[in-house]
């Protein structure tokens, strides 16, 4: 079981620690000279951390090493209260000597589909698409 805690620390200010002691800084949307993280965009960032961890595992098993991983996410809320997440978008940029078009569709269609668990709890009440490039020895 996971447990998590978050601490109000003062103002719109608060942190969030892991259950392996690993914290992260928070501030409310909005809030003028905030210093944290928005926890909204905190999901996204989680989704992405996820499905990072499940990508280099894959190629790893793959023996096809990676040299870059880079996952930009994007998200579409509702307007109104309580600004649910409607659509995510995540794009992969990927680099590795041997990396494939049809490796990259398996390993993230592997965490999409199986490994990812924040995924998993997304699933069915967001809709989540992906998109990948893959890049050439002299691209960044």
């Amino acid at each position: 079981m996971a447990e998590v805690s978050v601490t109000w620390l003062k103002e719109q200010i608060y942190v969030g620690t892991d259950s392996t002691k690993h914290s992260v800084v928070l501030s409310s949307h909005g809030q003028e000279g905030g210093v944290g993280m928005k926890p909204s965009e905190l999901l996204l960032i989680s989704l992405a951390a996820c499905t990072a961890v499940d990508i280099v595992n894959i190629f790893s098993k793959m023996r096809t090493p990676l040299d870059t991983l880079e996952i930009r996410v994007t998200g579409e809320q509702d307007a109104e209260p309580p600004w649910k997440y409607s659509k995510i978008q995540l794009s992969y940029r990927i680099k590795g000597e041997g990396i494939t078009e049809q490796a990259a569709i398996k390993a993230i269609e592997l965490s999409e589909e199986k490994y990812c668990s924040v995924s998993a709890s997304l699933r069915g009440h967001v809709d989540i698409d992906y998109d990948f490039e893959i890049l050439s020895e002299g691209d960044e």
